[in-house]
């Protein structure tokens, strides 16, 4: 079991004890969204993933273990698959700034709807929209000037773009701001 701090701030009423499916990018790409994610948003330890299956509640009897047999059935068949990022974007209501995916969005939502059932069930109150995120919770009035610097960073970035999701991570919000791995899920 890892310990990993996925997000930089409160989140403006993030509840603990959330669960949540993600596929962590490796490194380079990740270093360098990490990286840029703490120039941006100083004092964040951020962990790159995508989000497979957003932050969600289960419910008080469920048994953990049986939630994660279920993920490894729904994703013991789905074969791994590449995502490329492509531009940086601001997600209008929330203005969190983001990498968009150039490619992999069908399949991540695809995945998304398979793993979406059963004891992990969830209506989220947005649509599923895959991303990485890049910087959140950030003055109103500096979103724009801090997309432009994370977009001028991307734009210099010579490294991979592309990462594949092979394995996914099943994680839990156990306090404000630490997100704890509690199961490995292998794709294939």
């Amino acid at each position: 079991m890892g310990l990993n701090n996925m997000s930089c701030s409160d989140g403006g009423g993030r509840t603990i004890n959330q669960f949540a499916v993600v596929s962590y990018l490796p490194s380079p790409l990740a270093q360098f969204l990490d990286d840029l994610r703490l120039r941006l948003t100083p004092g964040c330890n951020p962990h790159a993933h995508v989000t497979v299956l957003p932050p969600r509640p289960l419910d008080c009897a469920t048994n953990l273990s049986e939630a994660i047999r279920e993920l490894g059935i729904q994703s013991a068949d789905f074969k791994p698959f590449e995502v490329r990022l492509g531009a940086i974007k601001i997600f209008p209501v929330s203005n969190v700034i983001f990498a968009e995916l150039a490619s992999g969005t069908e399949e991540l939502h695809r995945l998304h709807m398979r793993l979406n059932s059963g004891l992990v069930e969830y209506v989220c109150p947005f649509p599923y929209h895959p991303h990485i995120t890049v910087a959140q919770d950030i003055p109103v009035d500096e979103v724009r000037q801090t997309a432009d610097q994370a977009q001028a960073a991307w734009e210099e970035y010579s490294g991979p773009r592309s990462f594949v999701v092979d394995d996914m991570s099943f994680v839990q919000n156990v306090a404000r701001n630490l997100w704890v791995d509690i199961a490995r899920i292998p794709l294939g």
